[in-house]
């Protein structure tokens, strides 16, 4: 039952416009509401995100009121709770805000202050005949699904994925090797019965997009009036031998079933265990497996680990965790082969080197990148796929040269119009990347006509410590300004690449929230150049103004 709950040690004279604060609700254990005032008026909310759990007073609350998360860069409209970026699912608690007699009250019942969190409600009859069909399990595809519910859509929507379960938190494969669907799912079940959506565990054979009808391996047929293809990437296998899926204990990750994998070949730990490539993937899955007693070497072909992406200077961070956490390393070192195990020859039993050594190996995990999965739509007529199997998208992610198809995620080409993109094709692997254009997605079908909403690229890594980063090389860089202690036992750092002047990423450790203060700066065109950052600027003492340039 609802009732009036006093708030500790504030007044409405307490905040300035932008400002925030978490308080304490009297006579509720543990009960914290936060304050935030914008455009003169106070607003009360949950206090933590509904990703993972950031604090959100430590976030970036903006004029227009978005309130970003500290972490992950899951950003919540300040007035209802509601969710407008990537990756948090669910609302926040909106609270009746009350002021008598230079106090301030929240109107609600215990429970709801307890429990901190408001459960995204999509309960649904469908009352229309407007049939939205989607193709892939993954981020992209839930971005669509619980954007197009909860933005008011009352058709038909059905998930075609071959994966054999609900959506996952893909982002703890490699970060902790977790196998349990239990705990890798987003929903229950149950969501999306009330939600009147339908999970098909098949995989599409054909498109035919004259017809608006997708054929499964398994003999259906099912139609649209609206197509999402979002069917993310394949694991790449090395083309050598011994590395091309001709050995046992050779393992790609991407599914559960290949964690399964993995795992069963770790056994009791206590294995030698080689990583063939250092970005992410590669990087992430040694560090997890390094803390179990292994033997972990990882091979790379760059001078540093993800030094593609984010520069010699900070590779050389990351590879000094892991070395503290055991990890070995071989960069700048080609593959030549894999050679059996003595006494079983089905199994891999080392990793050649070109002129190098050959390391021992109980298995291998190949983390050297995915290609767009999208071979079931090779050779289809009206379809152009991009050179590297991709579909080239406009802003709104709608497919090049077809009517009412979109594509989103890992097989998507789309213009980028952040800081140094100037609207150049660009196709980004990222986890929160396609959730997020997953919502742009459902956002355009809900509202016809509405402009795609602008996100500036965020995805983060557990590597030691966890890595935070904004923005994209798309246009390559020339330099990379570092602040901070970079050198400690435990860096604490903000990267800034710049091309020329412009800042088109950026990347720290410990400086929470640098990275969702640079994302809102991007958007609006506000980040410091290279020139003022090198002469000391700090971009945590910049105002966010209310204006979004992408």
């Amino acid at each position: 039952m609802a009732k009036e709950f006093r708030l500790e040690g504030i007044s409405s004279l307490d905040l300035k416009d932008g400002d925030k604060q978490e308080v304490e609700v009297a006579g509720v254990e543990g009960g914290k509401v936060l304050i935030s005032k914008i455009g003169g008026k106070l607003h009360a909310t949950s206090t933590r995100c509904t990703h993972y759990g950031a604090p959100l007073v430590k976030g970036v609350l903006t004029p227009e009121g978005r309130l970003t998360c500290p972490w992950h860069g899951a950003c919540f409209k300040i007035a209802t709770g509601d969710i407008e970026d990537a990756p948090a699912l669910d609302p926040l608690v909106v609270y009746e805000l009350i002021e008598k007699n230079s106090a301030l009250y929240i109107k609600t019942d215990e429970e709801t202050i307890k429990d901190n969190k408001r459960a995204l409600n999509i309960k649904c009859s469908v009352v229309s005949d407007e049939k939205v069909l989607v193709i892939g399990g993954g981020s992209g595809t839930i971005g669509v699904i619980e954007g197009l519910r909860g933005g008011g859509y009352k058709g038909q929507i059905t998930v075609i994925s071959k994966e054999g379960y609900r959506p996952i938190d893909r982002t703890k494969l490699s970060k902790a090797l977790l196998t349990d669907l239990s705990k890798l799912a987003w929903r229950q079940p149950e969501f999306y019965k009330d939600a009147s959506i339908e999970i098909v565990d098949d995989e599409v054979k054909s498109v035919d997009f004259s017809s608006k009808k997708v054929s499964t391996n398994s003999g259906k047929t099912y139609e649209y009036t609206k197509l999402v293809l979002a069917t993310g990437g394949t694991p790449r296998w090395l083309p050598l031998e011994g590395l091309k899926g001709d050995l046992g204990n050779v393992f790609v990750l991407r599914s559960i079933p290949n964690a399964q994998d993995i795992l069963k070949a770790v056994g009791d730990n206590h294995k030698k265990i080689v990583v063939i490539g250092s970005s992410f993937i590669g990087m992430e899955v040694a560090n997890c497996l390094a803390g179990k007693e292994n033997d972990v070497t990882v091979v790379g072909m760059e001078s540093e680990p993800m030094e593609r992406i984010m520069g010699t200077k900070v590779g050389r961070i990351f590879r000094g965790l892991l070395e503290k956490n055991g990890v070995k390393f071989y960069m700048n070192a080609s593959v030549k082969k894999a050679t059996p195990k003595d006494g079983d020859p089905s199994k891999v039993g080392a990793v050649h080197l070109e002129n190098g050594p050959v390391l021992e190996a109980d298995l291998v995990i190949e983390g050297v990148g995915v290609a767009p999965a999208t071979e079931y739509l090779k050779d289809v007529p009206g379809l152009e796929l991009q050179k590297d199997g991709s579909l080239k998208t406009n802003e709104s992610y709608e497919v090049e040269g077809l009517t009412d198809v979109y594509a989103i995620g890992d097989i998507a080409t789309y213009p980028y119009h952040g800081p140094g993109g100037n609207g150049k094709p660009i196709r980004i692997e990222h986890w929160n990347v396609a959730q997020n254009q997953g919502r742009s997605v459902a956002n355009s079908i809900n509202n016809p006509g509405a402009k795609p909403k602008p996100f500036i690229p965020v995805f983060w890594s557990a590597l030691g410590q966890q890595l935070r980063y904004c923005g994209n090389t798309v246009g390559g860089y020339d330099d990379v300004v570092i602040t901070g202690e970079p050198e400690k036992e435990q860096p604490s750092f903000v990267a800034y690449y710049t091309l020329g002047e412009t800042v088109v990423a950026m990347a720290s450790m410990m400086k929470d929230p640098y990275m969702t203060k640079s994302a809102e700066l991007m958007k609006r065109g506000k980040m410091p150049t290279k020139s003022e950052l090198q002469h000391g600027v700090d971009i945590m003492s910049l105002d966010v103004p209310a204006e979004i340039q992408m």
